[in-house]
């Protein structure tokens, strides 16, 4: 396995900086970066990887061995001695297209050698929880999914992905991962914090909340909110939704505000809540989140270490992380990547972005879920 990446700060210059990529056999090229650098290198990438498959979405910030970047495209190009790879990719018309879109999508992708998939979906009008659903309902439990969905630095408007047609802003791409010498491993962990009391929800479809409490969902946010209401839907970032069960428990699933509806006062969340459950706002400080990345990274190199021999400092970590959490660090935001990196070792090599959700199992099983404000790390060696 080879890795070598370049962070792209000017477009007009990057034709020559992808040559100096691919010269060596590169399969597979990961690209995440700001919508303008983006669209400007969908063809450079073409014409310098014409045989790769490329991926790749926008993003609320950018993630490579430098750290955090904005308004920058990150170039991660993969050469895979004992594994092979299959893109798949379907539109997805609307929101209640997602279910069917996962189903789509991983029909394109034979089950016979699958080891493992990463998926990337357009950011805003989608419900990811649904997506997932329908891979796994084709794939089965045992092939763990991880990815994200794509972000617009905050904005929630529009957001773009890359695939082998193009950039659009309708698309979900897929890339399976086939072959014994494949080792995959992954992390995920929030480090946010619960306050205030528990409300039930009384009534929602899908991942759209109208009621708490038998009240407009809306509403009931707002109070809590304050002064950043006025901010909606971004500060929404700043506090989140931990999911309960219906004995008041965590169950390790917290959701992100996506947009707000004031004629029916409901907030539309970035995945689907349970609608006998119950919900509980959350917030968090700098400290706990790079901790919670940290705790990330050690999960996906102990699952690493105890299911591959080899030398674990030398592969490739995806990182998606949550834009609630880049704009809750600010300027301390590269710490958590840091932190990361003590992890894995100068080996290692780092790509991804802040997202409008993220895609993982949970640490210690197989069971894919959407998470939001969390850090996901996937991690790929070979034998």
């Amino acid at each position: 396995m080879k890795v070598e990446q370049i962070v792209v700060r000017d477009a007009s210059g990057a034709a020559a900086a992808l040559q100096a990529l691919s010269g060596w056999g590169a399969q597979w090229v990961l690209a995440f970066g700001a919508i303008a650098p983006l669209k400007a290198l969908a063809e450079p990438l073409r014409e310098a990887f014409p045989d790769a498959i490329r991926v790749g979405c926008s993003t609320a910030g950018e993630i490579s061995n430098e750290g955090v970047t904005d308004n920058t495209c990150v170039v991660t190009a993969i050469r895979l001695d004992g594994s092979h790879l299959i893109e798949a990719s379907t539109v997805l018309s609307h929101m209640e297209d997602s279910h069917a879109a996962g189903i789509r999508l991983s029909q394109q992708l034979p089950r016979d050698g699958l080891r493992a998939v990463l998926v990337l979906g357009q950011g805003v009008a989608i419900n990811g929880s649904a997506l997932i659903e329908g891979m796994s309902s084709v794939l089965g439990a045992d092939v763990p999914i991880t990815g994200g969905l794509a972000g617009d630095a905050a904005a929630f408007s529009e957001t773009w992905v890359l695939s082998r047609d193009g950039v659009s802003a309708d698309r979900i791409v897929a890339v399976g991962l086939y072959g014994d010498a494949l080792r995959f491993s992954h992390g995920s962990f929030g480090g946010w914090s619960p306050f205030g009391p528990a409300r039930r929800v009384t009534r929602s479809v899908n991942n759209v909340l109208y009621e708490l409490d038998g009240e407009p969902a809306l509403e009931v946010y707002k109070r809590y909110l304050g002064d950043h209401a006025k901010d909606l839907p971004a500060s929404g970032l700043l506090f989140p939704f931990a999911m309960l069960g219906r004995d008041h428990n965590e169950i390790g699933l917290i959701r992100t505000i996506l947009g707000i509806d004031e004629a029916a006062g409901s907030l539309t969340l970035a995945g689907e809540i349970d609608p006998d459950g119950y919900l509980k706002l959350m917030h968090a400080n700098t400290n706990a989140l790079v901790g919670g990345a940290e705790a990330a990274a050690q999960a996906a190199l102990d699952m690493h270490r105890h299911g591959a021999a080899g030398d674990a400092s030398q592969g490739l970590a995806v990182l998606v992380s949550c834009v609630g959490r880049k704009i809750v660090m600010g300027g301390r935001v590269d710490e958590e990547v840091e932190a990361v990196a003590d992890v894995f070792g100068q080996g290692a090599v780092i790509t991804g972005f802040y997202s409008n959700g993220e895609i993982s199992p949970f640490t210690g099983n197989l069971t894919c879920k959407l998470h939001n404000q969390t850090m996901t790390i996937t991690y790929l060696t070979e034998a």
